[in-house]
């Protein structure tokens, strides 16, 4: 294929010199849907920080193999490490949300059901999104350039969440009446960042944050919708304190010294 060479995400070992056997779910749309052939490039990434270079050594209406030619190291992971804790919504909302969380670099997700939420779903449909979600991330992972595939992890509670927060995390709560610009926190290396419903977070929730050491912070004046803050947020960490300021070497994929600091 000339120009754009597809990614994918293949949670098994590879080694240069081998040949793999693709997923069927993952042969059918490179086979079916981009319609590669003997030859082709493909990228793969397995979560190890390392991007495997492959061609299609054989392809047939039932299966396609791949040959590991090279592997590189480059340099696209963010240092600063942030768990999206975000409050499930409704329609596409939340599948834009996550994929626009993984194109800007966090490193896990934990969906949360929060007071106001209007989305109210059984077990089983939960269950049935959660499986959606990941494969939105694993998407947008390839889509991205990611080396890992960030875990998608199963649907809480808000009130949980904010309880179970990492002692060497630093959460964030953000809120139209958060207590500081969202810009102005020092540079910590660690967050866990909590977008909240539709409808705001109640502030039974936002004090049960506070109680727990969570910091609320906002990005201005103005109303985000809910799928739009997440983004927001994120962008704004990473140009602080994570990897939006540092030029990168396109020839190299390399990024400038400090970008990991």
């Amino acid at each position: 294929m000339a120009g754009h060479v597809p990614r994918i995400y293949l949670p098994q070992p590879l080694t240069v010199g081998h040949t793999i056997t693709v997923p069927d779910v993952k042969r059918h749309h490179l086979a079916t849907v981009l319609r590669i052939s003997q030859g082709d490039e493909v990228a793969l990434f397995n979560d190890t920080g390392f991007e495997y270079h492959a061609r299609v050594a054989d392809v047939t209406r039932k299966t396609l193999d791949l040959i590991i030619s090279a592997q590189s190291n480059p340099v696209r992971e963010s240092g600063l490490g942030i768990n999206l804790v975000q409050s499930i919504l409704g329609g596409d909302r939340m599948d834009y949300a996550l994929a626009k969380a993984i194109e800007l670099g966090v490193a896990s997700i934990q969906p949360v059901t929060a007071d106001n939420g209007k989305l109210k779903l059984s077990r089983e449909r939960l269950n049935k999104k959660h499986a959606h979600w990941q494969a939105v991330v694993e998407a947008a992972a390839e889509q991205s350039g990611r080396l890992v595939c960030p875990p998608v992890a199963a649907p809480g509670t808000l009130r949980a969440a904010l309880a179970a927060r990492a002692q060497d995390t630093t959460g964030v709560i953000l809120a139209l009446q958060g207590d500081s610009a969202l810009a102005t926190l020092p540079p910590y290396t660690a967050f866990s960042l909590l977008i909240g419903p539709e409808s705001g977070l109640s502030d039974t929730e936002i004090k049960l944050g506070r109680d727990n050491g969570w910091h609320t912070a906002t990005l201005g004046p103005r109303v985000l919708r809910a799928e739009t803050a997440g983004p927001a947020a994120i962008a704004s960490l990473q140009a602080v304190a994570g990897d939006l300021t540092h030029p990168c070497d396109k020839k190299t994929d390399t990024c400038a010294k400090g970008a990991r600091a």
